[in-house]
């Protein structure tokens, strides 16, 4: 007898373009999720670092059904209150010198928007990007990315420049009295979870403050507490002139944010820039909740210990699990080659991870708890 696979609805309809992990969640709690069986699976992908206070957290959600059923929506033609608690409530999370938001729908706009603002405030057009770095999908943030086999869309964008990652050499050759930006990605996740040391990072503050030019971070996966610091550059006393982030901003609604320094601010007049979507009421109303968990369970702190016993739960378990790159939270368990179907298999044993260049990439919840990574890692144990 032939078995015929039955072709799914969205697999007829929807662009192929994706592709599927092995499992369809029909419901979500906490870090954890069922599917139409009733499997549980738990979540250390977290929908991309998306689902930064869980899956349906009880506030969120009431949040949401309130917004909703009173405004659904309204652009930014006119002003509305919740957009407004959203607002300063990213600023109090953010760094303290950059005191506006601009808000969108996705990172790639907030890559994009940084990097208008960085090109009218200095008068300059080169950006400068690095190797390995992911900015988005659009076709600006492509041309800023430093990923091959995402780089075929042509033509790219004018005045962009690549330099290596981490390279303090070819940094300081690379920023003149030419550059607009500099664009830093600080934790390389798509890349397998890379990072630079503290020096690098702070040589391309002073390089850009000596030179006029703007440090921007993507901190699309970085901001919000993942890596154990509120915001990335606070590992190292770096303060961006423009930041970026989206993901787990409103707990799986789309939101993208651009912190701008006051001084960049002041030289965006009315009409610059503008989104039609970004900001409506019932994406921000999710943000305001957000913030407010993220803030009050300080999720900094835990991501800081959870990081901990993660390297030395990994340091235990020996091969393939040969260590751990990353910070807090957004973290890459190195295992060489065959990560994707190691991912699969891990999947297949009830936990749901991400897969990168020779790493596992782990993404949870930002309110996961010390039995969640006991849990974990005991699956690892199981599945080599």
């Amino acid at each position: 007898m032939t078995l015929t696979k039955t072709v799914t609805k969205e697999e007829t309809y929807q662009l192929r373009t994706y592709a599927k992990m092995g499992f369809e969640p029909v419901r979500g709690e906490g870090p954890c999720l069922w599917d139409a069986a009733g499997k549980r699976y738990l979540d250390f992908y977290g929908g991309h670092a998306v689902a930064s206070t869980g899956h349906c957290h009880p506030e969120v959600v009431a949040a949401i059904r309130e917004q909703a059923g009173r405004l659904l929506f309204y652009s930014n033609a006119v002003p509305h209150a919740v957009r407004g608690e959203a607002a300063e409530a990213l600023v109090a999370f953010g760094y303290p010198g950059l005191t506006q938001v601009f808000l969108t729908n996705s990172g790639a706009e907030a890559n994009e928007a940084a990097m208008k603002m960085a090109r009218k405030f200095t008068g300059r057009e080169e950006i400068l990007f690095t190797e390995g770095s992911f900015h988005g999908r659009s076709l600006a943030a492509l041309s800023v990315c430093g990923i091959p086999k995402y780089r075929s869309f042509r033509p790219e964008a004018p005045g962009t420049r690549q330099i290596p990652f981490g390279d303090l050499g070819a940094l300081k050759a690379a920023v003149t009295e030419k550059t607009a930006a500099v664009l830093l990605e600080p934790v390389q996740s798509v890349a397998g979870m890379r990072t630079a040391d503290a020096a690098y990072f702070r040589t391309a503050r002073e390089l850009t403050a000596k030179q006029g030019a703007c440090l921007i971070f993507d901190e699309v996966q970085t901001a919000l507490g993942r890596t154990g610091k509120r915001m990335v550059g606070m590992h190292w006393g770096v303060e961006p002139d423009l930041a970026t982030s989206a993901k787990g901003v409103a707990s799986g609604l789309p939101i993208g944010v651009t912190w701008i320094h006051e001084r960049i601010a002041k030289t965006i007049a009315l009409g610059d820039h503008g989104s039609t979507f970004g900001g409506g009421p019932v994406v921000c109303a999710a943000a305001a909740a957000t913030l407010r968990i993220l803030s009050r369970e300080k999720v900094w702190e835990s991501a800081a210990r959870l990081e901990t016993r993660i390297r030395s739960g990994i340091a235990r378990l020996g091969a393939p699990y040969a260590g751990v790159r990353g910070l807090g939270l957004l973290l890459g368990i190195e295992v060489g080659g065959g990560a994707a179907d190691l991912a699969r298999r891990l999947l297949e044993a009830g936990l749901v991870v991400g897969e990168g260049p020779g790493v596992l990439r782990l993404m949870p919840p930002l309110l996961l708890k010390e039995e969640h990574v006991d849990e974990m890692l005991a699956i690892l144990a199981k599945t080599r």
